[in-house]
């Protein structure tokens, strides 16, 4: 048995990892982190558009905080957010950004003076203040009521994870590449690593950690289209499902990103419509000002995607052998534009599509994004049921996205979370210690060392390969972006069937190392259970919430719903994971549940909703009425955070004044 040691384990070198990789490392731990690929090559790269922080410094963000923020992102999560992580997240935001710039990263800024922007499908000049010039800029994002999206042109996430994977080369903190982590090593109550195969030779191995992160993304690729990398396929949720103890939370809440191109998948930025692109139907109509006139194609990304899904259901889609589609018009951005602050997408357009965009229009339609779900953490990132075991980033439910994430938090989240997360990480590893049990860990070794020989050694005679495509075609056609009660009742039949399946593996190439079809084999599995989580909570849960749309049940149900779905595996040979569920306290909620602003309110309230308005009126009250605001979010909601982390944060927009004979939005300064 190959044992290796280190104190802090992190499994994922993309955005989130690394960021507590780093964090464990400054508090002088020995830290480790596994990885599938090599780290610049992690999904983090694959971001475009940019990073939510309220910094204020545009005069679009004038005015912008953390209270602006916090408000977004929860009615962007449909109320079904953990608000005091959504809190610690937004609090935080301003201080990440403003470490990345310390680490390299090259936002884009404000120049001062006049400048020309696409609003509402109209040429706009907004003037910027001179106090801004130099600053980091922002764009505007879908359910957004501020401009507060950071870039660095439509290439934030792979500025972002270079400059982050730097730091982390910098301080010396080792990447074990090419290594696949298929089991977590625990009692029941403790983590204590886990067992890890290389891909390049087959040898297992042991990590024996006292904490052990899992940040390896979302599992995008149990669909048949989907923006993720090919490596996204939920194997960390996996590991935390198979330990038949560790929850995994809200797994059924799957975002689809309204446009992606046809038939590739591969996503064009919402930077795109942040910047004034449209979207158009076949006869070259903008029609999403007839379903969200307010937003039009700034909705929330989960509205935009059910507008254009029933729009093409109306017969308004494009068709192509690849199936109805939409068009995504940014021609009027102009080719300046698009040259400077859209160029992978101009790249993607020109190499996977053999279009112009300057001049064409693109091709696009709703698919697989993001997942909202995943390990179920508590706010330090902990998982509730597995002392040592945490999750960050697209991995985990920390929970600040609840059933839908606002465009631009994703990326924000990652070394946010990360920044929090790891201090807490590195505070467990001071204050625990670890007994290895090497019986213990031989246990695991021997039980994925017998999978292994019977997928190597056996005679079965499925194929991995036609299985996943099989699960990935059903999650794509049953559990989507409208969901019904008979189709998701054919999606846990016909996956439960595959699950069976797949105790007849065989395999043609019977290598033990570099065996593509070995690893497939490993991964398909692991792969159905946590499709089976997706299906058989999106079939339990009779409501409609963010991105979570039933058509036989539409209404947002506070009064029955307002949870948080809680998965388990316990049983190895169940067929189908056990559900239970996690209640949200609205009396502690900072910002009770209200109306969304899409469509015609049909919620169904909950009991508390009016009796937790009446208590936040009277703590107002008794503050004086008009309190500053950082002492009434203290007194309706206080939250934690590492000391070092709790300061203010300093804007611009705090300190120029602005006055009615200074003007702003499209007037000069």
């Amino acid at each position: 048995m190959k044992l290796i040691y280190t104190d802090s384990l992190v499994i994922g070198a993309g955005l989130a990892g690394l960021r507590v990789a780093i964090a464990t490392k400054e508090q002088g731990l020995d830290t480790l982190v596994l990885s599938l690929i090599p780290a610049k090559r992690s999904h983090s790269a694959a971001a475009q558009g940019g990073m939510q922080a309220s910094l204020g410094n545009t005069v679009k963000g004038m005015g912008d905080n953390e209270d602006i923020h916090f408000q977004d992102t929860v009615k962007g999560s449909d109320w079904s957010c953990d608000q005091d992580v959504a809190r610690m997240f937004v609090h935080c935001a301003p201080k990440a950004i403003r470490e990345m710039t310390n680490w390299g990263v090259p936002w884009s800024r404000v120049s001062a003076g006049p400048r020309d922007v696409i609003m509402n499908a109209k040429k706009v000049t907004l003037h910027e203040a001179e106090e801004a010039h130099g600053l980091i800029n922002a764009r505007d994002f879908g359910g957004t009521e501020k401009w507060r999206t950071c870039y660095t042109a439509d290439g934030t996430g792979h500025s972002l994870l270079y400059a982050v994977d730097n730091q982390a080369i910098s301080m010396g903190i080792p990447v074990h590449e090419r290594i696949e982590a298929l089991s977590l090593i625990h009692d029941g109550k403790r983590c204590q690593g886990v067992i890890a195969r290389c891909l390049v030779t087959g040898e297992l191995r042991a990590y024996v950690a006292k904490s052990t992160t899992i940040a390896t993304g979302g599992y995008g690729k149990i669909y048949e289209i989907s923006t993720n990398a090919t490596i996204c396929e939920g194997i960390g949720q996996a590991l935390a499902l198979d330990t038949g103890v560790a929850t995994l939370g809200n797994m059924e809440a799957v975002q689809f990103h309204p446009t992606a191109i046809v038939p590739a998948g591969i996503l064009t930025t919402e930077g795109c419509r942040g910047d004034g692109g449209i979207l158009r139907d076949k006869d070259g109509h903008r029609f999403m000002p007839d379903y969200e006139p307010e937003k039009k194609e700034l909705a929330s990304r989960d509205v935009v995607s059910r507008r254009m899904t029933e729009h093409m259901r109306k017969g308004m889609g494009n068709d192509s052998p690849y199936g109805p589609h939409l068009w995504l018009d940014i021609t009027i951005l102009g080719r300046e534009h698009i040259e400077t602050n859209l160029r992978e997408v101009k790249e993607i357009c020109e190499y996977f599509l053999g279009i112009d965009p300057c001049k064409e229009w693109i091709p696009v339609r709703p698919t697989q994004h993001y997942s909202m779900g995943g390990v179920r953490t508590n706010a330090t990132g902990e998982s509730p049921q597995l002392k040592g075991l945490f999750s960050v980033g697209e991995a985990a439910c920390w929970d600040m996205h609840g059933f839908n994430r606002l465009g631009g938090n994703s990326v924000a989240e990652t070394v946010v979370g990360g920044m929090i997360i790891g201090q807490y990480v590195a505070d467990f590893c001071q204050q625990n210690a670890l007994e290895i049990d090497t019986a213990l860990t031989q246990q695991f070794i021997d039980k994925l060392q017998n999978e292994i020989d019977n997928l190597v050694d056996g005679n079965g005679t499925e194929n991995p390969f036609q299985l996943k495509k099989e699960m990935q075609r059903v999650m794509m056609d049953y559990v989507g972006i409208f969901r019904n009660g008979p189709e998701l009742e054919k999606a846990i039949k016909e996956l439960k069937a595959l699950l069976v399946r797949t105790k007849n593996l065989g395999l043609k190439c019977k290598k033990r190392h570099s065996n593509p079809e070995l690893v497939e084999a490993l991964r398909v599995t692991r792969m159905l259970r946590v499709a089976l989580t997706v299906a058989c909570g999106a079939a339990a849960r009779t409501e409609s919430r963010g991105a979570h749309s039933r058509e036989d049940y539409p209404q947002r149900n506070d009064k029955d719903w307002l949870n948080r779905t809680l998965a388990t595996w316990p049983d190895a040979e169940s067929l189908e994971p056990v559900l239970h569920y996690e209640e949200l306290d609205v009396m502690k909620m900072e910002l009770p549940p209200g109306y969304r602003g899409y469509g015609n309110d049909n919620t169904i309230a909950h009991p508390d909703t009016e009796k937790r308005n009446q208590e936040i009126s009277k703590v107002i009250a008794e503050l004086g009425g008009n309190p500053d605001r950082e002492t009434l979010q203290h007194a309706l909601m206080p939250y934690t955070l590492p000391s070092h982390l709790q300061p203010s944060n300093e804007r611009l927009s705090d300190t120029l004044a602005v006055t009615p004979s200074q003007p702003v939005g499209n007037k000069p300064l």
